[in-house]
C-alpha cells in the first residue's frame, strides 16, 4: 500500500459503498439491546452517535445469530424476524448520518451464558471446563444456516454488510482450537483445513444467498484460545487471497505489540498481517489505537484501515477530530460517568465497562 494514504482518503472495496474515510467503528459489547434480542434505545443512541461522529463504517456489537448463542445481557440479536424492525431503524439512522452500516454476526459457543439463554452451552467438544456439550455434525451445519439466515435478514433490514466474528474465542474461533478442537471425527475437526471448514462454509453461503454488492467482512484474533501464530497468518492469507471477503479486519489486542512466540519476537503483530498477499481485499487492525498518530503510524506499517474501540467510547466524534487534528489524543483515563454519559453510553454500558476495565471509569 502506498504510505502516503491518509485517513481521510476514501476506501473502495471490493464490493458495495465506499468507506469516505479510513477510521471504522470497533464492534463493542455494549449490553443495551433488550432480553429478546430487540434493539434497544440505548443501544440505537449509542451506535447513531458514532455514525455521526464521523466513521467510516459503524458496526454493531456481536449479534448473536442462535437464541442459545448468547453470551452477554442486553445482546443485540439477529435470530429472528421479531428483530427486524429495530434492525432497520438502525440501518436507516447509520446511513443518513453519511456512514457505511454492517451488523457483526455471532454464536458465543462455549462462553454461552446459561443463566440467559436457558439452555446447555454447545462447542466443537465436549467441554470439561464450561459444561458445553459437542455438537453434532448436523447441528453445526445448522449454526451454519442461521448465520447465513442472519445475514440475509440484516441485508433485508437494510445493511450493507455484516461482519463474521471469528475471534476471541467465540463459537467460529472455537472450531479453529488446534489444542481442544481435536476430538471430532467429522469433517469440522482435526486437521487444519477441517477445523477452518465451518468458516468457510459460511462465507460460500454468504455470497450464495445475498446480493452481489452486500458486503462480507471477517474478524479474526491471534495466538489465543488455543490459535497459534503460523495457523492465524494462514488463515488470514487464505481467506483475503480467496476474494470471498471484502476486508479482514484483525484484533490484534495491541496492534505494536509483538508476538509472544520467541521466533518472532521484535516484530509487532501488524507486521505479521501486512506482509501478506491481500488481493483485493482490504486489511484493517484494532488494539489500543487511541490517537491520531497511531492510526497514521498503522496505514504507514500497510494496513488499509483501523477500527477504534475504547476511543470511540470516550469520544463519539473520534474520527471527526482524528482527520481534523493530527496531533488529536483521546481524553485520559480514567473518566466520569458523567462524561461517557454526554458521549452516548448508557446506563448499561457504563456498567459493563467499569466492571471490565477497572481504570477506564472514575468511580
Amino acid at each position: 500500500m502506498n504510505t502516503t494514504t491518509r485517513l481521510a482518503d476514501p476506501l473502495p472495496l471490493a464490493r458495495g459503498p465506499a468507506l469516505k474515510n479510513r477510521i471504522l467503528l470497533a464492534p463493542l459489547t455494549n449490553w443495551q439491546s433488550h432480553a429478546d434480542g430487540s434493539l434497544g434505545d440505548d443501544e440505537f443512541h449509542w451506535l447513531s452517535m458514532r455514525a455521526q461522529g464521523g466513521f467510516g463504517l459503524t458496526m454493531t456489537c456481536a449479534a448473536h445469530v442462535q437464541a442459545a448463542g448468547q453470551g452477554f445481557p442486553g445482546q443485540l440479536g439477529v435470530w429472528s424476524d421479531a428483530h427486524l424492525p429495530g434492525l432497520s431503524r438502525l440501518a436507516q439512522a447509520i446511513k443518513a448520518a453519511g456512514s457505511v452500516s454492517s451488523v457483526q454476526l455471532q454464536h458465543s459457543g462455549r462462553r454461552s451464558d446459561r443463566a440467559l439463554t436457558g439452555e446447555q452451552a454447545v462447542a466443537p467438544w465436549d467441554d470439561t471446563e464450561t459444561g458445553a456439550r459437542m455438537l453434532s455434525t448436523a447441528e453445526v451445519e445448522q449454526v451454519i444456516e442461521d448465520f447465513i439466515a442472519a445475514a440475509v435478514r440484516a441485508e433485508r433490514a437494510g445493511f450493507e454488510g455484516v461482519e463474521l466474528h471469528a475471534a476471541h474465542g467465540y463459537l467460529l474461533a472455537q472450531f479453529f482450537d488446534a489444542e481442544l478442537n481435536h476430538q471430532r471425527g467429522d469433517r469440522f475437526g482435526g486437521s487444519f483445513d477441517n477445523r477452518c471448514r465451518m468458516l468457510f462454509d459460511t462465507i460460500a453461503g454468504i455470497r450464495a444467498r445475498t446480493g452481489p454488492q452486500f458486503q462480507l467482512g471477517l474478524r479474526l484474533s491471534p495466538e489465543r484460545f488455543g490459535v497459534n501464530l503460523a495457523e492465524s497468518t494462514a488463515l488470514a492469507q487464505r481467506v483475503m487471497a480467496s476474494g470471498q471477503i471484502d476486508y479482514l479486519d484483525m484484533s490484534l489486542w495491541d496492534v505494536f505489540k509483538p508476538s509472544q512466540d520467541p521466533a518472532h519476537a521484535g516484530v509487532p503483530l501488524i507486521e505479521h498481517f501486512t506482509r501478506l498477499d491481500r488481493g483485493t481485499t482490504r486489511l484493517g487492525v484494532a488494539g489500543k489505537i487511541l490517537d491520531a498518530t497511531t492510526a497514521r503510524r498503522c496505514l504507514e506499517h500497510g494496513a488499509d484501515f483501523v477500527l477504534i474501540g475504547r476511543g470511540a467510547m470516550l469520544h463519539h466524534d473520534f474520527a471527526r477530530r482524528a482527520l481534523a487534528d493530527a496531533d488529536f489524543a483521546a481524553i485520559a483515563r480514567p473518566v466520569s460517568r458523567a462524561h461517557l454519559e454526554a458521549e452516548g453510553l448508557g446506563p448499561a454500558f457504563i456498567g459493563y465497562v467499569a466492571s471490565t476495565w477497572k481504570s477506564f471509569v472514575a468511580d
